[in-house]
């Protein structure tokens, strides 16, 4: 175990210098200069521009400005905003509590309903199989911007029922305002979770001990709980953790689609206006939440799958 522990954590700082490297870079040579951002598009004297162009390190060599900027960052120093004149720590723990709210709000949804549709497919063959393979088939077609802006557009601007913008103030508020966002990012990832319980279900259905379990009168919904999920239980754990991960990349769009001003708005908005020390800082910590949650699925795998040892994966 101490083994492993230490070398993941290497693994996880190795990945995020190199996330970090690529980052930096291609922030840098994206086109458009944020000089430009910074003057408004006004005309500047060579001593103002120059003023800017060392207060943002914008001047200096390549690999001195990432020498820098990976400096402070191990300080926890990411820079100040272009766009809000700010230090970029403090921006990011300003919008991240909202991006966490999402992320819980949409994680529950996507273990709840898709281990109860996969479960319930697998054990009602039939029509309501049909019906949930149909469902979920749908779920996972569709991309969640395209779920966001269909939810918006009929349940927000039609009926009025949801709010466009804003991530609310208050549990209830808040709740109300995270409920569409929530669906449009889980959607995709119900659809995966449910299509993996069904198969783990059934292959656990056709097992001797579930045969035996049935043929001594034990209850169905005994067999269900006891041994058709406690068994399928390591695959569903490992496709729920991928499935948080990518909810992690996903949510930017989603963010930015109802104004939620979480850390995927901050991301989107600072793309466009090239405020690179944003888009770095937020990029790298998107990065290091997908493989922390990476890391924790192969520590926890083992412990509710005997038959995998740390480090591997149930790959069914």
């Amino acid at each position: 175990m101490i083994r492993f522990l230490i070398r993941r954590v290497a693994e996880l700082l190795a990945t995020l210098l190199i996330a970090s490297f690529l980052i930096f870079a291609s922030v840098q040579i994206a086109p458009g200069r944020p000089e430009t951002f910074l003057l408004g598009g006004r005309a500047a004297s060579p001593e103002a521009l120059a003023a800017i162009r060392e207060r943002y390190h914008l001047g200096d060599p390549f690999f001195a400005q990432y020498g820098h900027w990976l400096s402070g960052t191990l300080h926890g120093d990411l820079g100040i905003s272009i766009q809000y004149r700010s230090d970029v720590t403090s921006l990011i723990a300003s919008r991240l509590p909202v991006t966490l709210e999402l992320l819980a709000l949409s994680t529950m949804l996507v273990v709840v309903v898709g281990v109860t549709l996969g479960t319930l497919g697998a054990v009602r063959r039939g029509p309501v199989d049909t019906a949930v393979g149909i469902a979920t088939s749908t779920a996972v077609a569709t991309p969640s911007f395209v779920a966001a802006i269909a939810l918006l557009s009929v349940f927000s601007l039609r009926l009025g029922w949801f709010p466009t913008l804003g991530a609310g103030d208050g549990a209830l508020d808040t709740l109300w305002h995270l409920a569409l966002p929530a669906v449009a990012l889980a959607l995709p990832f119900i659809g995966v979770i449910s299509s993996v319980t069904r198969a783990g279900v059934i292959e656990q259905a056709a097992l001797d001990h579930t045969t035996v379990a049935r043929a001594r009168g034990v209850p169905e919904r005994v067999i269900v709980r006891r041994h058709l999920l406690r068994g399928a239980l390591g695959v569903i754990i490992t496709q729920s953790g991928l499935a948080v991960a990518n909810l992690v990349i996903s949510t930017v769009l989603v963010e930015y689609a109802f104004g939620l001003g979480g850390l995927g708005d901050l991301l989107a908005k600072s793309v466009t206006i090239k405020d690179f020390p944003v888009v770095q800082g937020v990029s790298l910590l998107i990065i290091a939440l997908f493989i922390s949650v990476n890391a924790v699925i192969d520590l926890v795998h083992p412990l509710v799958d005997p038959r995998t040892t740390l480090g591997e994966r149930s790959t069914a």
